[in-house]
């Protein structure tokens, strides 16, 4: 009896004992106190500077690190921008592409060595050099000898029914706005642009190069690459994308029109002078009409970061493998910049590129516009940045900040490298 009245007296005992002992201080999260030191850095770079409204993501292979948005979507409202606010991404949206014309061929539709001729239903050729055969390779390293000019410039853009171009500015500062009567069909606008003798037909639509022989970033050439992939396998660019990138991905906040999306989180996109621009697509959608989140493009992310790494979802690892590879050498370049760290020109990959300093990816820009997306091959690591306005050069400060929410994402990772 004195063993079981023992027995129960002494955890009684234990706990008072352990009840006037001082309480331990909880473990300090420390990624998560970097998270809100990172938040606090970029409120104030918004708060404090001219871009309305931005979002960033980071990521690594195993997901989504940060993604948050600052500022706002409205000013006039005062909506928030948020991780999943969607706007337009520029050419950033071309990496799709490449991601689509590795898929096709693992389909077994196309080859990179194709010539596009065997694809579309019109002429395409460079008259400076009649008999040279331009291949879906050449597009996708921009080495086609597919040139930008002013019908590209000024004709791509169509402003979304319902919108008016009344009182704002058009150019960007080449890049013209249209009316919404001027759209026509993708197919319709690459044979008048291309083919010798039609509609937006200008010599200058191609280069004195042969095809393979200089590197010429082409938006028009990515785009035929898109029609290509439609053609091929028979089934829309936009529904093959959404069909094998963006549903595998789970970007639900992601498509190729307004129609897709929640409009109700379109951000407004503005002036440098913070004029409101119209909403607007492109007849050249492919090569920079994605509208996305932060949210979504951070999913987006780790999904190269993975696929750099050989363990990626959407194509095999031997088709990551060519996407991310150094297709051309410095004889094909008229000059690198070997000091810009997020120069993707320098070693141009598939519709990707390799900068001299470590880093991976694409950037972007357009009316009210401007992106970045970069891999850090070192650290699999990504970072993602996407603001509503032009970039402007009012004395650079909207560069400026933009530089600095960049840099604080990067300090970011740096952070937990660090622990």
């Amino acid at each position: 009896m004195h063993k079981l009245i023992l027995f129960l007296v002494l955890p009684l005992l234990l706990s008072a004992c352990n009840q006037n002992q001082p309480t331990a201080d909880p473990p300090v999260n420390k990624t998560e106190l970097a998270r809100e030191a990172l938040t606090a850095q970029l409120d104030s770079i918004q708060q404090n500077g001219k871009i309305p409204g931005f979002a960033v993501g980071i990521a690594n292979a195993d997901g989504t690190l940060y993604a948050k948005g600052f500022g706002y979507a409205d000013i006039a409202t005062k909506k928030p921008y948020t991780e999943h606010t969607v706007q337009p991404i520029a050419s950033v949206s071309k990496t799709l592409i490449g991601i689509a014309l590795m898929k096709a061929r693992e389909m077994g539709k196309l080859k990179l060595d194709d010539p596009i001729q065997q694809y579309l239903p019109f002429q395409v050729g460079n008259p400076n050099h009649p008999d040279q055969v331009i291949t879906i390779w050449h597009l996708a390293t921009h080495t086609s000898g597919i040139n930008d000019t002013d019908e590209y410039m000024n004709r791509s853009w169509i402003i979304r029914p319902g919108q008016d171009l009344t009182g704002i500015s058009t150019d960007y500062p080449e890049q013209r706005l249209n009316p919404t009567e001027a759209d026509i069909p993708l197919e319709q606008y690459l044979k008048g642009y291309l083919e010798v003798g039609g509609d937006y037909y200008l010599p200058e639509n191609y280069t004195e190069f042969a095809a393979g022989e200089r590197y010429n970033y082409s938006n028009i050439g990515a785009t035929v690459a898109a029609l290509v992939i439609e053609k091929a396998t028979g089934q829309a660019y936009d529904a093959f994308t959404r069909e094998h990138i963006l549903a595998p991905l789970k970007m639900n906040d992601t498509g190729w029109a307004l129609e897709e999306i929640d409009p109700s989180q379109h951000a407004t996109l503005y002036r440098n002078d913070d004029s409101v621009l119209p909403l607007y697509s492109a007849i050249t959608y492919p090569d920079g009409m994605l509208l996305s989140s932060s949210n979504d493009m951070a999913k987006y992310l780790t999904e190269l970061i993975k696929g750099f790494s050989g363990t990626g979802t959407l194509l095999s690892q031997e088709s990551y493998e060519e996407l991310f590879t150094v297709q051309l050498d410095e004889s094909h370049q008229e000059d690198r910049n070997p000091d810009n760290p997020y120069d993707e020109d320098y070693d141009p990959a598939i519709f990707m590129g390799h900068s001299a300093l470590g880093y991976v990816g694409h950037s972007g820009g357009d009316a009210g516009v401007a992106t970045w997306m970069f891999i850090n091959k070192k650290t699999k690591t990504g970072r993602y940045i996407v603001i509503n306005t032009d970039m402007g050069n009012d004395e650079r400060a909207r560069e400026l900040e933009y530089y600095a929410a960049w840099d604080a994402l990067e300090a970011f990772l740096d952070g937990l490298d660090d622990e």
